[in-house]
C-alpha cells in the first residue's frame, strides 16, 4: 500500500481507491488498518483530483474558444 501515487496512471489509482473504499465498507478490519486504509485513500483521491485538474487545464489550453474555456470564462 506504500506505492507513489505519481508513478501510476489515473485508472490504476481509481482502482486501488475504489478497492480501498470497499474494503473500509466491508467494515471487516481491524481499526488500525481501517486508518491506514482511510489514509492511503485521502492519498489516492487527492492523487485523482490532482490528475483531473491537470487534464482539465490541458483541455482548456487546447480548446480555449470554447464555453468555460481560457477566452470563455466569466468574472
Amino acid at each position: 500500500m506504500s506505492d507513489d501515487p505519481g508513478s501510476k496512471t489515473f485508472e490504476e489509482l481509481l482502482a486501488e481507491l475504489d478497492d480501498v473504499v470497499a474494503r473500509l465498507e466491508r467494515g471487516d478490519v481491524a481499526v488500525d488498518d481501517a486508518i491506514a486504509l482511510f489514509k492511503r485513500g485521502e492519498e489516492l483521491f487527492r492523487a485523482c483530483s490532482e490528475r483531473l485538474r491537470a487534464a482539465e487545464l490541458r483541455v482548456e489550453e487546447l480548446a480555449p474558444d470554447r464555453p468555460g474555456g481560457a477566452s470563455g470564462r466569466q468574472a
